[in-house]
């Protein structure tokens, strides 16, 4: 009988003492150089905002399904992978956003797994389509994918759902960047250099009137097309004004079309004159079935464009203003 007793109060003080999970996951962190007072979480069919203190810290509880969700500060997203029991501690610079996103406690090494791999990715996809034809390219992306499956499998202690959806997420992004680099290099032989360039009329211009293409005849043109919801274009603001300022005296114009849906013209007009975007602000007459954009062959933003002054193309696919070939291109000209 005693030892009935003593055996049930053995197992009564094993279980009490046996960790509980948790059927929710605790997420902090802190955010430097903060966008917004809130971050988003969210998936097909899950969203949540959290709010963001004045010192950019933030802490939230959330009971979700386990998977990846988009982490979004209102400029700026990542990828995270959350199931209940977790507990997460992000630390991250928005000036530096995708270099500076760590991540400790349960739950961090799959998400630093994710971070990396997006750097990798970042770096992997930063190819000059000037450099490529179609042969070349099929190469170059066909050894992306095996760095990127080989860095995949290497790791180790991973969630399956994450290396699934990695190995899933490498063979869209190469579909992807397929298509979009072939319709490039396609592009060099539809608009080749030194044939007339398409133009736009009767574009709204921001700072009031219209503006046309042919209002820059003697000019140089560098085409910026955008939209405020687009988080590459925003990427090059800062680089943009920079390539703007140094060359602001001679004889360039630069045009940033908006290619923002009629509805969210109120938030152009607002995003221009809140960011100070220089240069000449336009909006496009129809969005993405804006002529202009059809004729230069536009399917994904941002594109830069260089026109000379007798309105010939100088390049339908320009570098972008982050790019330091862009300078070198602009100072062999002016």
């Amino acid at each position: 009988m005693k030892y009935s007793i003593f055996a049930f109060v053995s197992i009564l003080f094993i279980s009490c003492n046996q960790p509980v999970e948790k059927d929710y996951v605790s997420f902090s962190g802190k955010i430097k150089n903060k966008n917004s007072d809130t971050i988003k979480i969210r998936s097909k069919e899950y969203s949540k905002t959290i709010l963001v203190n004045e010192d950019g810290t933030f802490s939230d509880t959330l009971k979700l399904k386990p998977g990846l969700y988009s982490f979004n500060d209102g400029v700026e997203g990542t990828r995270v992978f959350l199931k209940n029991g977790y507990e997460i501690t992000m630390t991250l610079d928005t000036e530096m956003f995708d270099e500076t996103i760590k991540y400790e406690g349960i739950g961090a090494e799959n998400n630093n797994f994710l971070a990396e791999k997006s750097l990798l990715e970042e770096k992997l996809f930063d190819i000059d389509v000037d450099d490529y034809n179609q042969e070349t390219l099929d190469m170059k992306l066909s050894s992306i994918e095996s760095e990127l499956s080989q860095f995949v499998d290497t790791k180790q202690n991973l969630d399956t759902m994450v290396v699934n959806s990695s190995k899933k997420s490498i063979q869209g992004n190469i579909k992807a960047y397929k298509g979009y680099l072939s319709e490039l290099i396609a592009l060099r032989e539809n608009l080749p250099a030194g044939t007339p360039s398409p133009t736009f009329e009767g574009y709204e211009n921001h700072a009031g009137g219209t503006s046309s293409l042919v209002d820059l005849k003697g000019k140089y043109v560098y085409v910026d097309v955008w939209a405020t919801w687009c988080g590459p274009c925003k990427v090059e603001i800062p680089y943009l004004k920079e390539v703007e300022k140094e060359f602001h005296n001679k004889n360039i114009a630069f045009v940033s079309i908006s290619i923002d849906k009629a509805k969210d013209h109120e938030k152009w007009v607002a995003m221009v004159s809140e960011k100070e975007l220089s240069g000449v602000q336009l909006f496009a007459d129809n969005d993405w079935n804006s002529k202009f954009v059809k004729d230069y062959y536009i399917n994904g933003i941002p594109r830069f464009i260089l026109i000379d002054p007798s309105g010939n193309i100088v390049t339908p696919d320009a570098p972008r203003p982050s790019n330091p070939k862009l300078k070198e291109m602009l100072n062999g000209l002016l």
